[in-house]
């Protein structure tokens, strides 16, 4: 095998037992770096300290990571424009935090037949969002509920 010792020098090729002298001398553990490597390589470190390094370095990549959420609006087809304005600033908001936005319309009674009405509500809402967000999922029907799916650009 091919023995690193503590301080980064190569010893070249050494047998099993003279590695695990080398590292019982220096107080530290024999650890195998590249297993699949001809001949394997092997380091004389502390293991105790390798493991904490690797879960450091591990929790700094897990807090740098951003989790993106969907986000909910839900509308009725014949909503109030105050109400509109509301509901956009709320989407708006979402959208600067990086999360995605689903937009539910949902259809109650004989707003069923009316469907146009809401398929243009979707039309203005994604006319309305076009220089902050593109959409993922056009609007479909599923059900008495009509949906799409607005991610931030």
């Amino acid at each position: 095998m091919q023995l690193i010792d503590d301080e980064g020098n190569n010893h070249g090729e050494v047998d099993i037992e003279e590695a695990l002298n080398v590292a019982q001398d220096a107080g530290l553990d024999l650890v195998e770096i590249s297993p699949n490597a001809t001949p394997p390589v092997c380091k004389v470190l502390d293991l105790g300290k390798l493991k904490y390094q690797t879960q450091k370095k591990a929790a700094e990549a897990r807090k740098k990571q951003k989790t993106v959420e969907v986000k909910e609006i839900k509308m009725r087809p014949n909503i109030d424009t105050h109400d509109y304005e509301v509901k956009m600033k709320a989407m708006n908001r979402f959208f600067d935090s990086g999360d995605k936005v689903k937009v539910t319309l949902r259809f109650r009674g004989r707003e069923m037949a009316h469907q146009q009405l809401g398929m243009q509500l979707l039309q203005k809402v994604k006319e309305d969002t076009v220089d902050i967000a593109k959409v993922e999922a056009e609007p479909k029907l599923e059900g008495r509920q009509m949906m799409m799916v607005l991610a931030p650009k």
